[in-house]
């Protein structure tokens, strides 16, 4: 797997990672009635979610972070509940993004009520606590249930988790919930784009050298069915490895993880603008 590379990158990187990197720590939405661009990660279970917060989490705090619990088991979502995630600067104040983590698709479980509460969570319906319910979904006499969203409250960008290796695996079933999620969220004009995880299981170069992501020719390939998969366009699918056995950040891994985030906030922001005019 993973076996065969390209001469040249297939992808280059922004080569200023720095400035970047800045350009994300400063970023602020035009919009005066939205304090933080908010992310909403969906995928099946097992995809990363939780491990990709954490990941952009260590990437900003200069260390390892495990903020939003993970599981390596993938017997059923280990995310139960609706939560916010705001990245924290060193005087206590935040970014101005924030992720939105939520159960995981299941196919042996009925995944109906899950998928009708995540449309609410687009639409701002849903307040960060809520437990999700796999037997019923949110009602307008629920706690969690905000009857009047603002721009705010709503999703401003949609980012599937699929695992790199998975993609292949994934049953017509669950394609279906994931298209029914993504026309859910097309119909609201919120973008889309999906992050490839888990990339050094797939690529034994890859996991010795990062610097050898978009050389890969199983990962372009993997690219494209991501994008057949969801009919998402391969430019706004990115590929990163979640924190997981290292100790310490290291630049070549934040890059990855930055470039796929600095474009979550550009859609995120293109569609703000767009509800504003």
């Amino acid at each position: 797997m993973g076996g065969a590379w390209f001469s040249k990158p297939w992808r280059t990187l922004p080569e200023d990672y720095q400035l970047n990197l800045n350009s994300v720590k400063s970023y602020k939405p035009h919009s005066r009635s939205v304090k933080h661009l908010r992310i909403l990660l969906h995928g099946q279970i097992g995809a990363g979610k939780s491990s990709f917060i954490n990941s952009v989490d260590s990437l900003f705090q200069g260390r390892i972070t495990s903020r939003a619990s993970t599981d390596g088991a993938d017997w059923n979502s280990f995310t139960q509940k609706y939560t916010t995630y705001k990245i924290r600067k060193s005087n206590k104040d935040s970014y101005n993004f924030v992720f939105n983590d939520i159960k995981g698709l299941e196919e042996l479980t009925n995944a109906e009520s899950v998928m009708e509460d995540i449309k609410c969570v687009l639409k701002g319906h849903v307040r960060s606590g809520y437990k999700f319910d796999s037997e019923n979904q949110i009602s307008e006499d629920d706690d969690f249930y905000n009857a009047e969203p603002t721009l705010s409250d709503k999703v401003h960008v949609l980012a599937f988790v699929i695992p790199a290796d998975k993609i292949s695996l994934i049953s017509a079933t669950m394609q279906s919930m994931m298209r029914n999620i993504r026309q859910a969220a097309s119909e609201d004009g919120i973008p889309q784009l999906i992050i490839l995880t888990k990339i050094d299981e797939c690529c034994p170069k890859v996991e010795k050298n990062i610097n050898h992501a978009h050389q890969s020719r199983y990962l372009k390939e993997q690219v494209t069915k991501a994008s057949e998969l969801l009919g998402i366009s391969p430019n706004c699918i990115f590929v990163v490895q979640n924190y997981h056995t290292q100790m310490a950040p290291n630049e070549s891994m934040n890059a990855l993880i930055l470039f796929a985030l600095k474009q979550m906030i550009n859609l995120g922001e293109d569609y703000l603008n767009s509800q504003t005019d």
